[in-house]
């Protein structure tokens, strides 16, 4: 039996004061298991699993969660799997660090790559699936060999000095573990619930999926004669993604949603004399396109928002390698816990991956053009210069609030690299494919980059070698990167991210549709929707005025109505059950069981949509359908069904107060 661990030392949150320094739970001169088979094998095996969930998840919803601290509790309950020797809380650091480059790496491809098939650039070109793979792949590296210069920056020498909420919240579950066991049981049965209750919808469509107000007779002709509907999809994973996001957040995503379906829909119907297409055709047709503009509006914001954020970031972090250059720390003798990569194999590892990064632009993707190795060196140039800019950005982010501006850095270095590449004579169908390739390697390579340190400061609070940490964090990136890469060709495959005769149910991919909306207006001839987008951009200019977090409010204009209530209905019941009691530590004791059985909700009904998008692929759909969801009762069924989803998550999270 592995000796209990203290907690964390007092000073661990706190800044420190002249000639203090800070001690981890693991000293440095102490031999504790870290790199062993069960840890590393273990966090590959999460990083699969998280990669294919939040892949479904950030295609159908727009937002990514953060895998971190269901990870965390898994790696602790997996320890009593094992009775002669269990995890070491290093062990667990380990497989916590491996398994969560999965949200970061995913959230990178998925604001991106998706954008080839919306433009129909993998037919007229040719994208295959080792081409996706190694943009993601490439990007996740970068963000791993620009960060590291960084590393001791970040988590020691401004200990205390930035909050990061992740990393504090999953460090304090690792330390924490005795009660790692009970925690993983309340995680797992979640996910089975949830993966039997969305599987019989996905696979067996024994009940519908979505429900609406035109199960009624009123709502029927609410929807056909005003153009408004009512519409609540009942998968377990979205209920749980919006516990997890909040209900301040949720409130937001759904008020734009309202906006979009029951004022401008109704509008663009009265006014356009649209009387013969439905609510849903009025949305995707002309509403969407004005949740596009205000996406694309909202990123560009932030990354001005963020300018001096930017600017300092940068700015400190290029002072502290300097002075450590000059002090010659170097030469001081190397412990354990502040161990890294050596500066020397950075710069080569860097080196070797740009040139490798060069060839495949000028070999796969530009080698039909003339100038194409011209082109192939802008394009390199601009991914690493960007990627190393913006990479010191991405982690104070994190630090600070716990999020990544990715989506805005992503979207100024697409118009950047189209501007450039227009410049240099690169545009129409291979200028787009360009375009997004560069903003698929930096994507990655920032939000690889700002969920790593993340990592980086739980291994430091708690006495990790971040060697370790750093090495195998390249192995995770290369399994999450063929996995998000697999997940995105297979929902592609089986829904598509655009509607058509034989997709008449896609996948939203928001990001990735303002990402294309950018591309077309700068290098294509097409026709662009210029009022509607220039609504959008009005839409974000005024909610900024008004102090309203204008990404949330966008990406509900753009989401399907369906996808955006039952996460308000997770939010309020996260809200409620802190609320629940009196005692605030008995609300807050079932909020945070509540938290584990939404991360279940989300690993397991999410895994089921890909395992279901697989079935789909190779053609059982149609053997294993009862098509019950096509019948009468489909809509009351799916109502019971939600709302056995509801009572789970409520009454499980109410029992809190008896353990």
């Amino acid at each position: 039996m592995a000796k209990k661990i203290k907690g964390l030392p007092k000073n661990a949150y706190t800044e420190l004061k002249a000639g203090e320094k800070y001690k981890p739970i693991i000293p440095a001169d102490k031999p504790v298991l870290e790199i062993t088979r069960r840890s590393v094998l273990w966090g590959l095996f999460m990083a699969v699993l998280f990669s294919a969930a939040a892949a479904f998840l950030g295609l159908k919803i727009g937002t990514v969660f953060e895998a971190a601290i269901p990870i965390a509790i898994l790696a602790i309950g997996l320890s009593s799997m094992y009775r002669k020797r269990r995890n070491t809380i290093l062990e667990n650091v380990i497989i916590q660090s491996i398994g969560a480059t999965s949200g970061a790496v995913v959230a990178g491809a998925i604001f991106t790559l998706p954008a080839i098939f919306i433009l129909g650039l993998d037919e007229k070109i040719g994208i295959d699936i080792l081409k996706l793979f190694l943009i993601a792949l490439f990007g996740g590296f970068l963000g791993i060999l620009f960060l590291v210069p960084f590393r001791r920056y970040f988590v020691a020498d401004m200990h205390g000095k930035f909050p990061f909420p992740e990393a504090t919240a999953t460090t304090e579950i690792l330390v924490t573990g005795e009660k790692g066991g009970k925690q993983a049981k309340t995680l797992l049965l979640a996910a089975i619930f949830a993966s039997v209750m969305d599987f019989l919808i996905y696979t067996f469509h024994t009940w519908s999926e979505i429900i609406t107000t035109r199960m009624f007779a009123f709502g029927t002709t609410l929807a056909d004669k005003a153009k408004m509907v009512f519409k609540v999809d009942i998968l377990a994973s979205i209920t749980g993604l919006g516990y997890i996001i909040g209900i301040r957040y949720s409130a937001i995503i759904v008020a734009g949603s309202f906006v979009s379906w029951f004022v401008l829909v109704p509008l663009v119907a009265h006014f356009g004399e649209m009387g013969a297409l439905s609510a849903e055709q009025i949305f995707v047709d002309y509403v969407r396109n004005i949740g596009i503009g205000a996406i694309a509006m909202a990123g560009i914001m932030g990354i001005i928002k963020s300018s001096k954020v930017i600017i300092n970031a940068f700015t400190s972090g290029l002072k502290e390698m300097i002075e450590k250059r000059k002090t010659g720390a170097s030469t001081k003798k190397e412990v354990r816990t502040d161990k890294d990569i050596k500066m020397s194999n950075i710069i080569i590892f860097s080196l070797i991956l740009a040139v490798v990064i060069f060839l495949f632009f000028r070999f796969s993707i530009l080698a039909p053009l003339g100038e194409a190795w011209k082109l192939s060196l802008v394009a390199l140039l601009v991914v690493i210069v960007i990627s190393f800019l913006f990479t010191s950005v991405a982690a104070r982010a994190i630090a600070i609030v716990g999020m990544n501006p990715v989506s805005g850095m992503t979207l100024m270095t697409l118009i950047l690299s189209s501007v450039i590449l227009v410049a240099f004579g690169l545009s129409g169908d291979y200028g787009m494919l360009a375009a997004l390739l560069i903003g698929g390697v930096v994507c990655t390579a920032l939000s690889n980059a700002g969920a790593f340190i993340t990592d980086l400061k739980i291994g430091y609070w708690i006495g990790a070698t971040p060697w370790n940490q750093e090495r195998f964090k390249f192995l995770g990136t290369l399994v999450s990167a063929f996995t998000v890469t697999l997940v995105i060709i297979l929902l592609n495959n089986a829904y598509g991210f655009v509607k058509t005769a034989e997709h008449d149910n896609p996948f939203a991919a928001p990001q990735a549709n303002a990402m294309a909306a950018v591309l077309k207006t700068l290098m294509s001839t097409e026709a662009i929707p210029w009022i509607l987008f220039g609504v959008g951009i009005l839409f974000a200019l005024i909610l900024e005025m008004t102090q309203i977090p204008t990404l949330a409010f966008a990406l509900g204009m753009y989401l399907p109505q369906e996808l955006t209530v039952p996460l308000v209905i997770g939010g309020s019941i996260s809200y409620f059950l802190v609320k629940s009691s009196k005692d605030e530590k008995l609300g807050r004791a079932r909020k945070d069981k509540g938290t584990l059985i939404a991360s279940g909700f989300i690993a397991g009904g999410a895994i089921m949509g890909v395992i279901a998008a697989i079935i789909k692929n190779i053609g059982l759909e149609k053997t294993l359908s009862l098509g019950w969801d096509q019948k009468p009762f489909a809509e009351p069924v799916a109502v019971a069904a939600f709302t056995l989803v509801l009572g789970y998550l409520i009454f499980v999270s109410r029992r809190a107060e008896k353990e």
